[in-house]
């Protein structure tokens, strides 16, 4: 599923739920599911959902709707694939910072 350009600070639930065609009372349930999920709330207790919640929500929607997950298969997976991020993000530094090592050998030399 291909979101519109994320343009705005914040967004409602009908703007999120119209983006991925569903009803809001989805958005809503998905939000006590999902601990990953924290939309602000306004003075009337109005949901605004950030860029970073909608890209929580896409992952979600491909989880359970694309591929058939259960919630908590994707509860599961949506932990795996941060701790996989984190470790992607730990080696790459770790090559730079190598690279950078690498580098400033062959330039002594």
């Amino acid at each position: 599923m291909q979101l519109p350009e994320l343009t705005k600070l914040y967004y409602a639930i009908g703007e999120v739920a119209e983006m991925f065609d569903v009803a809001p009372s989805v958005i809503r349930y998905w939000e006590t599911e999902f601990t990953q999920i924290k939309p602000a709330k306004n003075s009337k207790g109005e949901r605004k959902f950030t860029v970073k919640d909608i890209n929580t929500l896409q992952e979600i929607y491909h989880l359970v709707k694309e591929k058939g997950f259960t919630i908590e298969g994707a509860r599961r997976e949506l932990t795996e694939m941060k701790t996989d991020r984190k470790e992607h993000e730990y080696l790459l530094k770790q090559l730079k910072s190598l690279r950078n090592k690498i580098v400033d050998l062959r330039d002594q030399l």
